[in-house]
């Protein structure tokens, strides 16, 4: 691919995304200002279990994504996937009607009830559209893959606002907005992949052949992923269940705005997986230790702004202040869930190691239930339940970081001993120390980082210069 290209679908994937991270921003500063504490809590559960439904398509999805990620679009059988669609429509339903019966006969709260209902209905929309997305991605339409996500964030924070100008400021009307957007984003996506949807259904019996394949090969990613979620899902619905809704609405506003910095690193990701596929298996050690230099460096620095971000937030959010103190706890959850994303899953997709994503995640997940019960049950800590998320993301990142460092045939002990004694400092400095001290015992451990690992930095700019100039 030429550098060129490469640098178009990056920019393509960097706007689309800082437009997520500004619709995002605004939703997570605005949101908790306008609506009270318990209203936002239910919003943030619809959230959670809105995170959970992709995973209803068994990994179909994800199948399609491996099996033709770095073909072209135009190489592809729009028949073949034509059928695929349409039987995906058929299961969705029919989940989606079996979950809605079961949960209008057991035993929840009006407002409960109506955000299981409202997350059925986005089972719908989400798994369809995923279908779309994973192709436009998996063929390197970057262009409209953005479209579809920009379109998303903007018709979700338009309706929102008009929403909130007619005076419509319960979590209830808000999730009518996440829905629409969803919805209209399907429709849009649709009418990009109209060569596939348009034509007349027609299934035969290799195509519920091809379903299976797809399952076969997808459902391994999509465990990976359902156990990767899980990991800090378990000790969130803990935290909801142990204390109330309201401590895991402020709870779930800390890990969104520390997410916020993924946004980003999701940006590059995007991109890489068939970029990778097409690429020497004999160059990706040398791509990811040229990546790894410049993308740890990045997160780090993204630390900093930790510090004048948590010094706003207590302003304009008064209410979270708890949230905010908790903030010093997950906050460096970005640099583990950056390298996770970015590098490590990135490449054992390439690599066709789904059996060993999900291995690792299954491990952690096991760490989260019995730590959570520990904390949770037993010690009844709130802290160091919020502490164990950050603990089980880097132990997550460390093994399965070392396993792909095996295969690669590289070095990256100094390196991750160097972000734990970081992570350490941040925790440390940010939770016993505030202001102006607490930034300056980060900054000091920032700056021996950058000492020790600024030649890597350089010449990994050099070598990476280097590859754009032959990509030209």
């Amino acid at each position: 691919m030429k550098s060129s290209s490469i640098l178009k679908n990056l920019s393509l994937t960097l706007s689309s995304n800082i437009f997520s991270l500004l619709i995002s921003t605004l939703v997570i500063l605005v949101i908790p200002k306008v609506i009270g504490i318990e209203e936002y809590g239910y919003l943030q559960l619809y959230i959670f279990y809105t995170s959970y439904v992709g995973f209803l398509h068994f990994g179909w999805n994800d199948g399609i994504y491996l099996r033709y990620g770095g073909e072209l679009y135009g190489d592809l059988n729009k028949r073949l996937f034509n059928s695929q669609f349409y039987l995906l429509v058929i299961v969705q339903f029919v989940i989606a009607t079996v979950v809605y019966m079961v949960a209008g006969h057991l035993h929840f709260g009006n407002d409960k009830l109506f955000v299981i209902n409202m997350t059925v209905i986005s089972l719908i929309f989400t798994n369809l559209r995923y279908m779309f997305l994973f192709i436009l991605q998996g063929t390197n339409r970057i262009k409209d893959y953005s479209m579809v996500t920009i379109l998303d964030k903007l018709i979700y924070i338009v309706v929102i606002i008009m929403f909130l100008l007619i005076g419509k400021k319960n979590y209830q009307f808000l999730i009518f907005a996440d829905l629409i957007g969803r919805a209209l984003s399907l429709y849009y996506s649709m009418y990009l992949c109209k060569d596939i949807v348009s034509k007349t259904p027609l299934i035969k019996k290799n195509d519920f052949k091809e379903t299976l394949m797809n399952i076969n090969v997808g459902i391994k990613l999509m465990f990976s992923n359902i156990a990767s979620m899980l990991i800090i899902g378990i000790v969130r619905l803990g935290i909801e269940r142990r204390w109330s809704i309201e401590t895991f609405g402020k709870i779930s506003l800390t890990l969104s705005i520390s997410n916020l910095m993924l946004i980003f690193i999701n940006a590059i990701g995007i991109i890489m997986f068939p970029l990778l596929r097409r690429i020497e298996e004999s160059k990706l050690s040398e791509i990811y230790t040229i990546l790894r230099s410049l993308l740890m460096i990045v997160l780090f620095s993204g630390l900093l702004l930790f510090y004048p971000l948590r010094s706003l937030l207590l302003v304009w959010l008064g209410n979270y202040k708890e949230s905010i103190m908790y903030m010093t706890l997950i906050f460096p959850i970005c640099i583990y869930e950056g390298k996770m994303s970015l590098l490590i899953n990135t490449y054992l997709k390439t690599l066709r190691k789904e059996k060993s994503m999900l291995f690792f995640n299954v491990i952690t997940l096991l760490m989260s239930v019995v730590m959570s019960f520990i904390t949770i049950k037993i010690l009844n800590n709130l802290t160091l339940t919020v502490l164990l998320i950050l603990g089980l993301l880097m132990f997550r990142a460390i093994i399965t970081e070392l396993y792909l460092a095996k295969i690669l045939k590289i070095t990256v002990c100094k390196s991750i001993v160097s972000e734990v004694a970081m992570t350490v400092s941040f925790v440390f400095s940010g939770w016993f120390f505030s202001g102006t001290i607490s930034f300056l015992l980060f900054f000091i451990s920032y700056l021996i980082y950058w000492l020790v690992f600024k030649n890597d930095v350089k010449n990994s700019l050099l070598i990476l210069k280097g590859y754009f100039y032959q990509a030209k």
